[in-house]
Protein backbone atom coordinates (compact mmCIF):
# COMPACT_ATOMS: atom_id res chain seq x y z
CA UNK A 1 0.00 0.00 0.00
CA UNK A 2 2.86 2.32 0.66
CA UNK A 3 3.98 3.74 -2.64
CA UNK A 4 0.66 3.78 -4.04
CA UNK A 5 -1.17 7.04 -3.56
CA UNK A 6 -2.38 8.51 -6.67
CA UNK A 7 -3.20 11.73 -5.57
CA UNK A 8 -6.93 11.63 -7.03
CA UNK A 9 -8.03 13.15 -4.56
CA UNK A 10 -5.94 16.46 -4.99
CA UNK A 11 -6.62 16.16 -9.24
CA UNK A 12 -10.50 16.54 -7.88
CA UNK A 13 -10.29 19.39 -5.60
CA UNK A 14 -7.45 20.63 -8.39
CA UNK A 15 -10.39 20.47 -11.11
CA UNK A 16 -12.81 21.92 -8.66
CA UNK A 17 -11.05 25.25 -7.68
CA UNK A 18 -10.32 26.23 -11.06
CA UNK A 19 -13.95 25.61 -11.96
CA UNK A 20 -15.21 27.72 -9.41
CA UNK A 21 -12.70 30.09 -9.54
CA UNK A 22 -13.09 30.76 -13.58
CA UNK A 23 -17.16 30.24 -13.03
CA UNK A 24 -17.00 33.42 -10.78
CA UNK A 25 -14.85 35.53 -12.95
CA UNK A 26 -12.45 35.23 -10.22
CA UNK A 27 -8.22 35.54 -11.89
CA UNK A 28 -6.26 33.44 -10.27
CA UNK A 29 -4.41 36.84 -8.86
CA UNK A 30 -8.14 38.17 -7.59
CA UNK A 31 -8.59 34.69 -5.87
CA UNK A 32 -5.61 34.04 -4.62
CA UNK A 33 -5.47 37.89 -2.85
CA UNK A 34 -9.35 37.14 -1.58
CA UNK A 35 -8.12 33.80 0.07
CA UNK A 36 -5.09 35.33 1.55
CA UNK A 37 -2.58 33.35 -0.22
CA UNK A 38 0.13 33.86 -2.83
CA UNK A 39 -0.94 33.90 -6.37
CA UNK A 40 1.68 30.88 -7.19
CA UNK A 41 0.29 28.97 -4.37
CA UNK A 42 -3.45 28.87 -5.87
CA UNK A 43 -1.71 28.29 -9.44
CA UNK A 44 -0.41 24.80 -7.64
CA UNK A 45 -3.29 24.06 -5.82
CA UNK A 46 -5.11 23.98 -9.58
CA UNK A 47 -2.10 22.01 -11.27
CA UNK A 48 -2.43 19.96 -8.42
CA UNK A 49 0.93 19.96 -7.23
CA UNK A 50 0.24 20.89 -3.65
CA UNK A 51 -1.74 19.44 -0.67
CA UNK A 52 -4.16 21.49 0.88
CA UNK A 53 -4.33 22.00 4.83
CA UNK A 54 -7.90 21.91 5.77
CA UNK A 55 -7.47 25.67 6.84
CA UNK A 56 -6.54 26.31 3.58
CA UNK A 57 -9.41 24.09 2.05
CA UNK A 58 -11.67 26.29 4.16
CA UNK A 59 -10.28 29.66 2.89
CA UNK A 60 -11.04 28.55 -0.45
CA UNK A 61 -14.05 27.78 -0.11
CA UNK A 62 -15.39 30.66 1.76
CA UNK A 63 -13.28 32.96 -1.05
CA UNK A 64 -15.43 31.02 -4.02
CA UNK A 65 -18.39 30.91 -1.50
CA UNK A 66 -18.90 27.03 -0.86
CA UNK A 67 -18.90 24.64 1.82
CA UNK A 68 -15.37 22.93 2.28
CA UNK A 69 -16.57 19.50 1.30
CA UNK A 70 -17.90 20.71 -2.04
CA UNK A 71 -14.08 21.07 -2.66
CA UNK A 72 -13.56 17.20 -2.07
CA UNK A 73 -16.64 16.37 -3.96
CA UNK A 74 -15.76 14.49 -7.57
Amino acid sequence: MAGEFSGTLRVVVAANVRRLRKAQGFSQEAFAEACGLHRTYVGAIERAERNLSIDNIERVAKALGVNGWELLHP
